[in-house]
């Protein structure tokens, strides 16, 4: 946790935000074959073009359709996520096998940034891990083209770099992770997996945007989807922006990347999902209502 002087226990610097990620959340039937990611890139340029903002689709949009296997960890009565907590991991597929160390994510996200920045999402693992501070931009709850704003405090590693006896178990996790020691936990518990959903990604990268003053973001659509229960779950369209300091990002291209993204809204508001997430649509598979802070 951190104190009052801007820093957390151990003297560290509290972290700043370093990424603005855009999300708009689509329905799944939208989505039914690789010809449907690039039917929305196409109204992704159309918007582009309106509002002044580079597409550039050359290097991106020739790469392959990505898989990729998520699954989230929580306890049966949701602490982590009703505490704004989540725990994901997340492997690649080649050619229909995994490859490489599947990635950990441990993430405090909230809609304030001032509680998002005070917790301190560092593990304690063997190896190196890596910490990102995003902004995420989404549409209001109940209406196309506005805009809210949630901050994740992300910290990512390798599977490898932890030693796990039992690595379901709460005080395991409590160790690697000593943010979530303030919260409730008896000493036989476990995490176990979120609705009993194993999540197949669907991705395929779309093109490079460019809002002027050298703001430029990745962009994407995927499919999140439960094979074994033969159900689309949600869609999502995105593109992040890296930047050393928020307030050094130039007012025109983040005013040019509001327009395009409160625009775009309105241009797709036929494929736009209101009022949920990707995690939000995995916690809810089952029809659990957890209390959710996004």
């Amino acid at each position: 946790m951190a104190g009052k002087t801007g820093k957390y226990s151990d003297g560290h610097p509290l972290d700043t935000i370093q990424f603005l990620e855009c999300k708009v959340i689509l329905k799944p039937e939208r989505i039914v074959s690789p010809k449907s990611f690039f039917e929305f890139g196409d109204k992704v340029a159309r918007t582009a073009e309106k509002h002044g903002v580079g597409y550039d689709t050359e290097k991106l949009g020739k790469r392959p359709v990505r898989i990729r296997e998520v699954v989230f960890l929580d306890t049966k009565d949701f602490r982590l996520y009703n505490e704004a907590f989540i725990l994901r991991l997340r492997l690649p597929y080649e050619d229909g096998f995994p490859v490489g160390d599947p990635e950990v994510v441990f993430k405090f996200r909230h809609p304030d940034m001032e509680k998002a920045a005070s917790i301190d999402v560092r593990p304690k693992v063997s190896g190196d891990f890596l910490i990102k501070f995003k902004s995420e931009a989404l549409p209001l709850k109940d209406e196309v083209g506005g805009l809210r704003l949630l901050y994740s405090h992300n910290a990512e590693f390798g599977l490898s770099t932890v030693r796990m006896t039992d690595p379901t178990s709460w005080l395991t996790l409590a160790e690697i992770f000593p943010a979530l020691t303030s919260l409730r936990g008896s000493s036989g518990e476990h995490v176990k997996l979120v609705s009993d959903v194993l999540v197949e990604e669907v991705l395929q990268d779309l093109g490079v945007l460019d809002f002027g003053k050298g703001i430029t973001g990745k962009s994407n659509v995927a499919l999140w989807r439960a094979p074994g229960a033969h159900r689309a779950l949600v869609g999502e369209f995105s593109f992040q922006i890296k930047f050393k300091r928020l307030d050094e990002v130039h007012r025109k291209a983040k005013g040019r990347c509001e327009d395009f993204f409160r625009a775009l809204q309105r241009d797709v508001r036929d494929w736009v999902s209101l009022g949920t997430t990707k995690t939000g649509a995995v916690y809810r598979f089952r029809g659990n209502a957890p209390n959710a802070h996004e």
